[in-house]
């Protein structure tokens, strides 16, 4: 039943775009336009229009965007009864800024953000600049340093918080002042920390007042060194950074606290053992106190702690949360406005993420959602503080919606009613969202819904479909089932398909954590490269495998303790589909994927040889135990531990397995999945003289390979493809 009530699922997104597509013409893609996604006739970005610079003013009663091109300004908009104000034009700004500086001058409008409803703020080399809507005039605000790091703004005050060689700076209204002072070697301040893993961003958190800073201090003094190598200078030259590998010695993370009234610099007394991980630094709205979860280096335990901001010490254990594979808290306490002692918890803890309303001493008061599905972002509450907004997968794994439930645990509302993917911003009020929705038929559409009466919503936006003077392929979306778990795919079918004929086919694969390939958004995901190929007539195709994201913890979790294997039993069962498939030539089929996906590209060609005749590895991880402590030990804990996952999911060992086809790439300068991944895969190639691969550097490039290089690199692709397929 299920089964059945998804395929008709899948044949209802499949209808969509077909019709979609059959109302377009005849122009191909070329390889610039497909990768950089810029029409080379008419210049024009071919992603879907938007409104620029969208955003709420502070009161919640406006909304302003940014025209661009000729009379750019910015539009304000009441959003009770849409009145518009179109007088900030960029010669106004022009104007003004040159009575401030005359050597200032502005090409079109810059990124700004509100002080409040009169007030924005824009930055101009190292200076931050006001601008006074009534008396149309610039000030300027502070100033850090030019080659300032990490800058991170205060709300209230507007002070700046920076970091510069690896130091702590702030900038108030009485000038810089540096405020740690043994930064360097091996010692970082202010800076995201344990690889940007558990929703860590950035490193310097000012208090709700403005009153006191927090920020991380990282000593990484004890962590390997690993080398950087740079062509670019002659002679060569190698520049290391500390990159600590699975089993190997992690880094020393502490929260320090400085106060701005009374110049004092403490530290959070977060205790032993020194390699743990202290994630979801919060503030309490009275600047009093910090919440700090504490993750164990094992991964599979956390405290939540509050601290005294003033001298540190540990005030309450608030609570504790277990798993048997991994925790994973990623994101900060939310606290009710108006109710400084009543704060939102986001967990797994039931196996989908989602909503806990807590009071300050730990006591649970309700679960605000809950179902087999996953909260996937807390927008925020209302004015009062008793209706929370969030966007969720409830309605199914592929889309997102918005919706509302009262703190009371009452009045659960869905506000969004279109299918696709819905991504809102709430108004300070609560009363009004900004929508942005796409779909497989939909490139984009922005709506001011009014979340008191649905009735009242507008729609802003429109866009065009962007590629329709393109002929593309059909994308469709469905589910298959593989011992009792069902798998979302999508299949892009080349222009002028026909069911009689046989066609070659690429599997796209990503395949890990944190990551969804397949979504009812705009070209279902997939992208401009993509549809180039099926232009060239191949199917390509997609497969979300167990240990992909937004599907609960258990299917994520799957995999723990064994990366590579059951991913491949998930997409064997995709090939497996295809195969049964009469238009498609089961002699003829390549696999491509970067970084987890070049993991899982190299996996599939050696670990189930014979089923791919081309192969394009990008990125790959090869050994695990290369791979940096974080990541990898919450999902295949340490080497010592998992001796027997370590060596099965060690590609070098099946390298003499290699009968078909494979190009490697990896680029040079990669700190993420170190370049010496690649290399010892080429090198034990070398060493298995039966062993033919072909391999591929991006000098220069880090773990991917962006800008006008990626023109290069697709055609790369592209031509190997192509060439032994």
């Amino acid at each position: 039943m299920l089964y059945s009530k998804l395929k008709v699922l899948g044949l209802f997104i499949a209808l969509l775009s077909s019709q979609f597509i059959f109302a377009q013409t005849a122009r191909m893609f070329t390889m610039e336009e497909a990768v950089l996604m810029i029409d080379k006739n008419t210049k024009q970005s071919l992603r879907a229009k938007s409104l620029s610079q969208l955003q709420w003013l502070p009161s919640g009663n406006k909304y302003s965007y940014v025209i661009n091109g000729a009379g750019a300004r910015i539009v304000l908009t009441e959003a009770e009864n849409g009145k518009v104000d179109s007088t900030i034009t960029l010669n106004v700004l022009n104007e003004a800024i040159k009575v401030l500086d005359p050597k200032l001058s502005l090409k079109s409008i810059p990124v700004f953000q509100w002080l409040d409803n009169e007030n924005f703020r824009i930055k101009q080399g190292a200076k931050y600049l006001s601008f006074n809507i009534s008396s149309q005039s610039f000030r300027e605000l502070f100033a850090t340093n030019e080659k300032a790091e990490f800058e991170e703004i205060e709300s209230t005050k507007g002070y700046i918080a920076f970091v510069l060689n690896d130091n702590i700076y702030i900038t108030t209204g009485s000038g810089i002042k540096q405020i740690t002072t043994d930064g360097g070697k091996g010692i970082v301040y202010g800076q995201s920390v344990h690889r940007n893993e558990f929703g860590i961003t950035k490193g310097l958190f000012w208090s709700p007042k403005g009153n006191k800073l927090a920020f991380y201090r990282m000593d990484e003094s004890m962590v390997t060194d690993y080398s950087i190598y740079d062509n670019s200078t002659v002679p060569a030259s190698t520049t290391n950074i500390k990159y600590p590998t699975a089993g190997a010695k992690s880094h020393h993370v502490t929260i320090g606290v400085y106060d701005l009234n009374t110049e004092r610099l403490n530290y959070l007394e977060t205790g032993e053992p020194k390699e743990q991980y202290l994630t979801n630094v919060t503030w309490s709205p009275d600047e009093e106190t910090i919440y700090v979860a504490i993750v164990n280096r094992g991964q599979n335990q956390m405290f939540l702690n509050r601290y005294n901001a003033l001298h540190g010490h540990i005030e309450l254990s608030l609570f504790e949360e277990r798993d048997e594979k991994y925790i994973e808290p990623q994101h900060p306490l939310y606290f009710i406005p108006g109710s400084p002692d009543r704060f939102i918890w986001q967990s797994e803890r039931d196996g989908y993420n989602h909503l806990y309303l807590y009071s300050n001493e730990g006591q649970l008061i309700r679960q605000l959602t809950q179902g087999k599905w996953m909260v996937t972002n807390l927008l925020g509450t209302d004015a009062d503080g008793e209706t929370v907004f969030f966007e969720s997968t409830k309605e199914s794994p592929l889309e997102r919606h918005t919706y509302s439930v009262e703190l009371n645990g009452t009045n659960f509302k869905k506000l969004t009613t279109e299918q696709g993917t819905n991504a809102s911003f709430v108004n300070k009020r609560g009363t009004y969202i900004l929508n942005y929705l796409n779909s497989t038929t939909v490139a984009r559409k922005i709506t001011l819904i009014n979340t008191k009466n649905e009735n009242a919503s507008k729609l802003l936006l429109d866009a065009p479909n962007p590629l329709a003077d393109f002929k593309l392929g059909e994308t469709t979306l469905f589910p298959i089932v593989s011992n009792g778990t069902v798998l979302h795919c999508r299949m892009i079918t080349p222009p002028d398909f026909d069911k009689t004929k046989q066609y070659p086919v690429i599997v796209y694969v990503y395949g890990g954590p944190h990551a969804q390939m397949v979504t009812n958004s705009w070209l279902g995901g997939s992208n401009g490269w993509m549809q180039l190929m099926a232009q060239q007539g191949y199917i390509v195709f997609t497969l979300d495998n167990r240990g992909s994201s937004n599907r609960g913890h258990e299917f994520e979790s799957a995999t723990h303790r064994q990366l590579g294997t059951l991913e491949m039993e998930d997409q064997l069962a995709g090939i497996n589909y295809l195969k049964n498939l009469s238009y498609v030539n089961p002699d003829r089929m390549a696999v491509h994927g970067w970084s987890f996906g070049g993991f899982m590209t190299t996996s599939m060609m050696t670990r189930m040889p014979g089923i791919f005749q081309v192969g394009v590895a990008g990125g790959p991880v090869i050994d695990w135990k290369l791979y940096e402590i974080m990541y990898t030990e919450r999902y295949m804990d340490t080497p010592e531990e998992n001796p027997e996952g370590y060596a099965k999911a060690n590609l070098i060992k099946y390298v003499d397995n290699l009968e078909s086809k494979l190009l490697m790439i990896h680029g040079c300068d990669d700190d993420v999945v170190l370049w010496q991944h690649s290399l010892l895969y080429c090198k034990a190639a070398v060493d298995n003289v039966n062993t033919n691969l072909d391999y591929f550097v991006y000098p220069g490039h880090k773990h991917n390979v962006a800008g006008k290089d990626r023109v290069h690199l697709m055609q790369k692709i592209t031509d190997y493809i192509m060439e032994n397929l």
